[in-house]
C-alpha cells in the first residue's frame, strides 16, 4: 500500500471517531435532558407545580355591598357606589421606580413622598396607594402597565340627602364599617361578609385568569328606616331658618307617630355633610335630639298635673289658689309675673303659672311623683338604641330636698333628652300608653304600656288646647284648620356658678289633631339671642310650621274647620 494510502485510510479512521464521538456525545445529552424531564415531570412535578403557583396564583378577596338605608317610603338615605383601590407590591414596583412620578402625577399625589412610602415598604406585599378612585381614573393607572401594581373592587358610601339625614343615618369609615347614627347601631345587619378567589397573573402582577372561588361575599341587608324624608326636609328647612333668624347656638326637632312610636322626622342645627369628611368632628356630628340633655322648663307642668289627676287628689276641674302670686320653699321664692289668684287645672297650664305648678308638686307624695316621671320614661333609656344616646337626669325621690321637689313642678332638678320628652307628650296623644321608640319602619305597631288612665290622658289633651288658642303662651303654635293641644317651656341654662340669666333653651312640646293624635313633636331652641327667647316666641312658630305642613303632607283630615267648609272637604276628600 502506498504512502498516500495509508494517510487517506488513517484520516477516516479519525474522521469516523470524531463522528462516532459526536454522536455519543448527543446520544448522551439527549438521555440526561430526557431523564431530567422524567424527572421534572414525573418524580418532582408538585413541587414545581407549587412554585409555579406561588409565581402567579394570587388570593385576592371580593368586596361585599353594604346594605342600603332607605326612609320609610324607600327613598334612599345611604347607599354604596363602587370604586376602585390602587394597590401595588413595593418590590416588584421597584424594577419601574423611574415612572413613579407618572403614577403619582395620575394619583394626584407627591412624587417624592410616594417614593419614600414605597421604598420605606420593600419587605411588604401589599401596599395601599390610593382608596376609592373613580374606575375611570382606575383604569387610567392600570393602563400604565406598570410591574406590581393591582386595583381592587371596593365601595364608598354616599348620602343622597347629605346633611339633612346627617344626625340620624351617621356614616361609615373608609373600610365601610359603621361609625356613627344608624350606620353605626345596626352595622351587624347592614355590613356584608367579605369573601375571596384565587386568580392567576402575569408577570407585570396584572390578573389574568380567575381560577376559582374560595369563598363567595356575602352582601348587607337593606334597612328601613322610620323616617319620612319629606317630613325630614320640612322640619330641617324650618329648624334652620328660625336658628338663623333669632341667632340661636343649636336646636332640634323631633316628630313621632303617635300610633306606633316611630321616628318621623329628627334634625339638629348646625349640622354637617356625611359626603364631606372635613366635616367630621364630634361637635358637628352629634345627634343632639337623642345625646343632649336639658331641663325643660313649664314643659314639664302637663306631667305635674297627670300625677296629680292620678293620686286622686286632684280632679279635671279642680282649683289651686296662688295667691299673693308667689310661693317660697325654704331658700328659694317662686313666682308669676303676676298674682293669678284662684285658677283651674287648665289656666295652670294655659297661663304657666310657676306658683300653681310648685303648690301640686308639693302637695304630692315625693314616691308618687318620682314614680310618674319614671313611668314617663325620664331619667333612662328609650329603646331607639342609637350610639350614645343618654338617660337623662331624674334624681331618687330619697335624695330630694324640698325645694327639688319644688322646682321639679316648672322643669328643674331634671334633665331629658328631646326624643324623652316627645315619647312623654305622645304618651297624653295615645289615650294613656307610652310605646317604645323606634327608629325603624315597624310592620306593627308595638303594645303600649299604660301610664295613665284613658280619661286622665284626654283631660290634659282638653287643657293643653287653651295653651296654643288666642291668650295662651303657646298662640303661635297654632294650626289652620286643626285642633292643637301642647305646652311652651323656657328654661334657663345652667352654668358654672348657677343658672346663667341672660341663656335660655325654648321649648314647645305638642300634638295635633287633639281630637285623634297622630303626631307628637318636640322643638328645642338653644341660646336665642335678641328680645325674643320665651318658647311661645322661638320655638311655638317652628311647631306650628312644621305640624302645618306634615299634616298635609300626610293627608290627615283636619279636625276644626270653620262651619261650612265639611261639604268642601268631603268633595275634596273624594276626587
Amino acid at each position: 500500500m502506498s504512502r498516500g494510502a495509508e494517510t487517506k485510510k488513517q484520516t477516516a479512521r479519525k474522521f469516523a471517531g470524531r463522528v462516532s464521538l459526536v454522536i455519543a456525545f448527543f446520544v448522551l445529552s439527549a438521555s440526561a435532558l430526557f431523564a431530567r424531564a422524567v424527572h421534572l415531570q414525573v418524580f418532582n412535578k408538585e413541587f414545581l407545580n407549587k412554585q409555579a403557583d406561588t409565581r402567579h396564583l394570587r388570593t385576592e378577596k371580593i368586596s361585599a355591598h353594604r346594605g342600603a338605608i332607605t326612609d320609610r317610603n324607600g327613598e334612599p338615605l345611604a347607599i354604596s357606589t363602587p370604586v376602585d383601590s390602587v394597590w401595588a407590591n413595593p418590590k416588584e414596583l421597584a424594577s419601574a421606580v423611574d415612572r413613579v412620578p407618572e403614577l403619582a402625577r395620575i394619583l394626584d399625589l407627591d412624587p417624592e413622598l410616594l417614593m419614600r412610602r414605597i421604598t420605606r415598604s420593600m419587605d411588604k406585599e401589599f401596599l395601599y396607594l390610593k382608596r376609592h378612585l373613580n374606575p375611570e381614573l382606575a383604569h387610567q393607572v392600570m393602563a400604565l402597565k406598570l410591574p406590581g401594581i393591582n386595583s381592587l373592587r371596593e365601595y364608598r358610601r354616599y348620602y343622597p340627602a347629605g346633611e339633612v339625614t346627617g344626625h340620624l343615618v351617621g356614616f361609615t369609615n373608609i373600610d365601610d364599617d359603621g361609625q356613627e347614627g344608624l350606620e353605626l347601631e345596626f352595622n351587624h345587619w347592614l355590613a356584608g361578609e367579605t369573601g375571596s378567589k384565587r386568580v392567576l397573573k402575569d408577570r407585570l402582577g396584572r390578573s389574568v385568569e380567575n381560577v376559582a372561588s374560595i369563598k363567595p361575599p356575602r352582601h348587607g341587608k337593606d334597612l328601613r328606616s322610620s323616617i319620612d324624608l319629606r317630613l325630614q326636609y320640612l322640619a330641617y328647612r324650618t329648624l334652620k331658618s328660625a336658628i338663623q333668624k333669632h341667632k340661636a347656638e343649636s336646636g332640634s326637632v323631633v316628630i313621632l307617630d303617635i300610633e306606633t312610636g316611630e321616628v318621623l322626622a329628627m334634625v339638629n342645627q348646625p349640622t354637617y355633610n356625611p359626603n364631606d369628611r372635613s366635616q367630621f368632628s364630634a361637635e358637628r356630628y352629634r345627634n343632639r335630639a337623642i345625646t343632649d340633655i336639658f331641663e325643660p322648663g313649664s314643659s314639664i307642668k302637663p306631667l305635674i298635673i297627670a300625677a296629680a289627676i292620678e293620686s286622686g287628689r286632684y280632679r279635671a276641674g279642680s282649683m289651686v289658689d296662688t295667691s299673693p302670686g308667689y310661693v317660697v320653699v325654704g331658700p328659694k321664692r317662686i313666682k308669676d309675673s303676676r298674682n293669678l289668684g284662684r285658677v283651674s287645672l287648665t289656666t295652670i297650664l294655659s297661663l304657666s303659672s310657676n306658683v300653681g305648678a310648685t303648690k301640686i308638686a308639693m302637695s304630692l307624695e315625693p314616691d308618687q311623683l318620682w314614680q310618674t316621671m319614671t313611668k314617663f320614661g325620664f331619667g333612662s333609656l328609650t329603646s331607639s338604641g342609637f350610639p350614645g344616646e343618654s338617660a337623662g337626669l331624674l334624681t331618687h325621690y330619697n335624695d330630694w330636698r324640698k325645694v327639688n321637689q319644688a322646682t321639679l313642678g316648672y322643669g328643674y332638678n331634671v334633665s331629658v333628652t328631646p326624643l324623652q320628652l316627645a315619647q312623654a307628650y305622645a304618651a297624653f296623644g295615645s289615650d294613656g300608653l307610652i310605646r317604645p321608640v323606634s327608629l325603624v319602619r315597624l310592620d306593627q305597631a308595638n303594645e303600649g304600656e299604660r301610664i295613665m288612665g284613658s280619661d286622665t290622658a284626654a283631660s290634659i289633651r282638653l287643657m293643653m288646647e287653651d295653651v296654643v288658642r288666642p291668650g295662651g303662651t303657646g298662640s303661635e303654635a297654632g294650626v289652620v284648620g286643626y285642633r292643637v293641644a301642647g305646652k311652651t317651656g323656657t328654661s334657663w341654662k345652667y352654668s358654672a356658678g348657677g343658672y346663667s340669666e341672660d341663656k335660655y333653651f325654648s321649648i314647645f312640646a305638642g300634638l295635633a289633631p287633639a281630637s285623634d293624635p297622630k303626631l307628637a313633636a318636640v322643638v328645642i331652641i338653644d341660646e336665642p339671642t335678641g328680645d325674643l327667647y320665651y318658647g311661645g316666641d322661638v320655638a311655638a312658630p317652628v311647631f306650628g310650621e312644621v305640624m302645618t305642613e306634615s299634616l298635609r303632607l300626610m293627608a290627615v283630615p283636619p279636625d276644626a274647620l270653620p262651619a261650612g267648609h265639611d261639604g268642601a272637604l268631603a268633595q275634596a276628600m273624594s276626587q
